[in-house]
């Protein structure tokens, strides 16, 4: 039979995430919203929080400091981290913090791991992920990989442009996907190289992310042969070990601003009075209900098993794709019914739904855009099934 309770510890750590959240992240909410320049000052006083109460670095393994928890037990956190836009921040288990980290333990060198994989763990610095390009460059298709790395001598040069590079301001370093004559290659590159350039930042819906969304221009970038992370010709593979986990943990996070969007509608229609009784009782209020509740349901559960799958040691890209798709359109529906249910007050900065509106949106785009991943999971089912036809 299966199991879907938690391990007690791993209960109790999230309900002691959940009221660090609220106890002490939420009440900071206001402070970053009237004044974004705070936010680095607020991210490292949380931090500092975090860590004295014991709930910092989630995902970092023990002998870096962190938890040391899995992907299953991380789900839990990571929900009751995202019911605040700056608990990832303060937990950093934060984009794209939390996947360079990955990545970097996964596959950097001794060196590398000292270098950058420890601060980044200590929540020292940011970091960014420089992969996507303006067009005809790399998105949703990274075989369309413009950026160039040629070697000179034992040196790399790197020459390309980057945008929608999130956190690239005030970001320590870069992990850097360019092509190179052995095939796509990931470099870390330093914030301060002569090479590197933020050209200007790119206006969009959402505010929440530490450095924006950023243009990135490397120009005669020169870096040494320790800048190369992993293997040479592997970046697309190490691309897929990223970002598959990855857009699961951005699934965590959002199902957590979705359901504090959710509690803030019902709060709010229970004590709200309109044609003689409580919205509440009024039929359409609890079918809005309901259908969020399921869906919070369903994504909660389709999380769990792509964790799961991670945990066997899986790839898990049909998973985490599936996840991505559904998860990805229902924090979106969930938080426009809690908008709408509490009306012009939904829409009103009175209360956040406003912002949890403007900063989800981007959650359909990102990671893989949801059309990109049906395609997928439709070609690979129907790939199978040709298979068996044959």
């Amino acid at each position: 039979m299966l199991d879907f309770s938690p391990p007690p510890e791993t209960a109790a750590l999230a309900d002691r995430v959940r009221r660090f959240v609220e106890d002490v992240v939420v009440p900071r909410e206001a402070e970053v919203a009237t004044d974004a320049d705070r936010l680095p000052a607020v991210r490292a006083e949380l931090q500092q929080a975090a860590r004295e109460a014991g709930v910092f670095a989630p995902r970092v393994p023990r002998d870096y400091g962190g938890l040391g928890l899995d992907w299953r037990d991380s789900a839990l956190v990571f929900e009751a981290a995202g019911r605040s836009l700056l608990g990832p921040q303060a937990l950093n288990c934060a984009a794209p913090d939390e996947g360079n980290m990955h990545l970097l333990h996964a596959v950097g060198t001794a060196a590398q791991k000292a270098r950058y994989y420890a601060p980044l763990a200590r929540g020292e610095v940011r970091s960014c992920f420089a992969m996507t390009e303006p067009a005809p460059g790399a998105g949703s298709d990274p075989s369309m990989l413009l950026t160039r790395a040629v070697r000179d001598g034992q040196d790399w040069v790197i020459d390309g442009d980057k945008w929608f590079i999130t956190g690239a301001d005030g970001a320590a370093f870069a992990i850097c996907m360019a092509r190179t004559d052995d095939g796509p290659t990931m470099f870390l590159v330093d914030a301060g190289n002569p090479g590197f350039e933020i050209v200007r930042h790119t206006p969009t819906l959402d505010h929440a992310f530490p450095g924006g969304h950023c243009e990135v221009r490397f120009a005669g970038c020169r870096v040494g042969p320790d800048a190369v992370l992993g293997d040479i010709g592997k970046g697309y593979e190490y691309a897929q070990l990223r970002l598959g986990p990855g857009r699961l943990t951005h699934c965590m996070r959002w199902l957590g601003i979705a359901g504090r969007a959710l509690d803030i509608a019902m709060e709010y229609v229970n004590r709200r009075d309109s044609f003689k009784k409580r919205l509440s009782q009024h039929q359409e209020m609890q079918r809005l209900v309901a259908e969020s509740a399921v869906e919070m349901h369903a994504s909660r559960l389709m999380i769990w098993q792509a964790a799961w799958c991670l945990d066997r040691g899986e790839q898990a890209l049909h998973e985490t794709s599936m996840t991505k798709v559904f998860v990805a359109e229902a924090v979106n529906r969930i938080v426009d019914r809690a908008l709408q249910m509490c009306g012009a007050s939904g829409i009103s900065e009175y209360l956040p739904l406003a912002q949890f509106y403007r900063e989800i949106r981007g959650f359909r785009i990102y990671d893989g855009a949801t059309e990109v991943h049906r395609a997928s999971i439709g070609i690979r089912l129907l790939r199978d099934a040709a298979k068996g036809i044959r």
